[in-house]
């Protein structure tokens, strides 16, 4: 477990001695999905189950080279449950109908992220295969028993009540100690990996908090900030690379990826959306595969840049009061909350700790100790901390 000096965890899963060694596990021979790293990420052609679920093809693996230009929809077969039956996971695939780049949209990886998936349905629905040069591979539930759930966490069984951020999972382990492990290497060696030149990972601020219109990304490198450019967001974060985010393990096999964060969860927030389709479609028309002019890009919105943020969690239990909005520039000590017990009594006010521009903010009105509250960006070396708001 890494924490930050304030105590904000960075990741909290446990490692398991036994799946450390892989081929140390005996018994029943893997099922396709679970064994999807054995091809490395090598095109193996589409793999198709002979299932039919609600009038969609059920595959095991994908490969946009061999499906004729036009709109195809699957179900990949995922991780199986504890009944024997399999995660399905749905894929839209555009494929244009000359040659081009491939970009792979993702969301769902959180289960109560839902503005992320219907981004993605907006994009989709200005594509037209005849005038692409390129295919689109979109996944919008990657993590299918928590969006069942409408869950940040994936429910897993294996060892009694326990909860999997398969954000903390990338790129997975066909012999992994959880399913989501599993699951999340099938995913990645079987579609993301041999279908995409370029991605995007979509997701949301956690549940009880709002953000911005965000983007996690690492910006020093030149194809990822080409992408970022294209967005009128309000703000981005240039994150440094940390294993087992989806957009980093993508970027560890050479594939230029980033996390666009719109807003907040459980919830479809047009504006923030609006923001998000149009740079979205901007990338789509920068990499060839859509023609047109381009909208408004980060240039036209103003969009904050930082390489630090800064925390506030809570010291005491009870309700929250907010003094300071979304993207509000902040002075360093400015008070920014206060709480209040069951009395109505002042038990804590919460100042900034530093002069930057508020990020993220706790949206449920309740707080126990150590509850993140308020997350700042700010462009000066001090003060830092580990996000962990991060996805």
């Amino acid at each position: 477990m890494t924490k930050s000096a304030d105590g904000v965890d960075r990741r909290d899963f446990m490692f398991l001695a036994a799946a450390a060694g892989a081929g140390l596990v005996a018994g029943a021979a893997p099922a396709a999905a679970e064994a999807a790293a054995a091809g490395a990420g090598a095109s193996t052609g589409t793999v198709y189950t002979g299932d039919v679920v609600q009038g969609k093809k059920v595959i095991s693996a994908l490969d946009v080279a061999d499906l004729e230009p036009g709109r195809h929809h699957f179900f990949f077969e995922g991780v199986q449950m504890v009944s024997g039956k399999a995660w399905y996971v749905s894929i839209v695939v555009v494929k244009g109908a000359r040659p081009g780049k491939r970009v792979l949209l993702t969301s769902g990886v959180h289960g109560d992220e839902i503005s992320p998936m219907h981004t993605i349905h907006l994009v989709l629905d200005q594509l037209d295969p005849q005038s692409m040069s390129g295919t689109v591979v979109a996944v919008t539930d990657v993590s299918s028993p928590a969006i069942e759930a409408m869950a940040r966490r994936w429910p897993n069984s294996g060892r009694g009540i326990d909860l999997i951020d398969i954000n903390r999972e990338w790129p997975g382990n066909p012999n992994g100690g959880s399913a989501a492990a599993r699951h999340a290497a099938a995913l990645f060696e079987r579609v993301f990996r041999p279908n995409a030149d370029f991605a995007i990972d979509f997701h949301t601020a956690a549940t009880g908090m709002d953000m911005t219109a965000f983007h996690l990304a690492r910006m020093d490198l030149p194809e990822v900030k080409a992408m970022v450019d294209l967005y009128p967001v309000e703000q981005v974060f240039d994150d440094p690379a940390y294993p087992t985010l989806l957009a980093n393990a993508l970027i560890d096999v050479g594939i230029p990826s980033f996390t666009p964060e719109v807003g907040k969860s459980r919830s479809l927030e047009p504006e923030r959306i609006a923001m998000f389709v149009e740079g979205t479609m901007n990338v789509l028309k920068h990499h060839g595969i859509v023609e047109g002019a381009l909208g408004r890009t980060a240039a036209d919105a103003g969009t904050f840049v930082a390489t630090i943020t800064a925390a506030i969690l809570t010291t005491h239990g009870g309700f929250i009061e907010l003094l300071a909005d979304l993207n509000e520039e902040v002075a360093e000590g400015q008070v920014v909350a206060r709480q209040r017990n069951t009395f109505g009594e002042e038990v804590a006010s919460y100042a900034s700790p530093v002069a930057g521009k508020v990020a993220a903010r706790r949206t449920d009105a309740t707080a126990e100790p150590g509850t993140p509250l308020m997350f700042f960006l700010v462009k000066a070396p001090e003060h830092a901390i580990d996000p962990s708001f991060s996805e």
